[in-house]
């Protein structure tokens, strides 16, 4: 006995990869569901990727983000120098001063000025 399908129909066999490439839209689908959810802020612009994000902190308000798991404050600024607490630690940075590491993590002042503070954070090694 032949089993045979209706005409007009082909059978569905699985092209080689499929499982593979599926898996890996799914997770990266789940992972920027997720980096998605896990930022917001309040007084402050993100813009992340997987490993990185830019923070643009408002001035003259309470400005912070929650970005990459920890929280990131501004505290004050002042010229080219501006006070950031992430994660609970407060940093003084420069404008153009290598990244200071706080708890895995990298943080550059990229500018400051009279509207607005721009941080990058990034996981050490991103």
């Amino acid at each position: 006995m032949t089993n045979r399908l209706p005409a007009g129909r082909t059978p569905l066999i699985p092209t080689r990869g499929t499982p593979t490439r599926l898996a890996g839209l799914l997770a990266g689908l789940a992972l920027g569901a997720a980096l998605l959810a896990g930022c917001s802020s309040e007084g402050a612009s993100t813009d992340c990727g997987l490993d990185a994000c830019t923070v643009t902190f408002d001035r003259g308000v309470d400005a912070r983000a929650n970005i990459l798991g920890v929280e990131a404050r501004l505290v004050e600024a002042q010229d080219d120098v501006a006070t950031i607490e992430v994660g609970g630690e407060q940093l003084s940075l420069t404008v153009g001063q290598q990244a200071a590491d706080v708890g895995g993590l990298a943080v550059t002042l990229d500018s400051v000025t009279d509207t607005e503070v721009k941080v990058r954070i990034a996981r050490n090694g991103g």
